[in-house]
C-alpha cells in the first residue's frame, strides 16, 4: 500500500512511501528538502521493516528544530502502521 505523509517543521514537504503486508518498507521519496542526504537516508532504508527504521531515525534532529527529515519518515511509519 502506498502511503503519503506531509511533514512538519522541516524543508521536506511530502514523503511517499510503500509498506507491505510485512511491513517491509520501499519506494521512499521525499519530495524538497537536501535531495543528496534524503536519497542517501532512502536508500538506506528502502526494504528494511518499518519498526528497524523507526528505531533508527526517530529523534534525530536537524538544526535545533527538534525534529528532522529522517524523523519526518520516522513519525510517518509510525502513523502508518498504527
Amino acid at each position: 500500500m502506498e502511503y503519503i505523509y506531509r511533514p512538519k517543521g522541516v524543508c521536506s514537504m511530502q514523503i511517499k512511501f510503500e509498506i507491505d503486508h510485512n511491513n517491509v518498507v520501499k519506494n521512499i521519496r521525499f519530495t524538497g528538502g537536501c535531495n543528496g542526504n534524503l536519497q542517501g537516508v532512502s536508500k538506506l532504508a528502502n526494504g528494511k521493516k518499518a519498526e528497524e527504521i523507526i528505531t533508527l531515525l526517530e529523534g534525530i534532529n536537524c538544526g535545533g528544530k527538534g525534529t528532522s527529515c529522517p524523523d519526518q519518515l520516522a513519525r510517518a511509519l509510525r502513523e502508518a502502521i498504527g
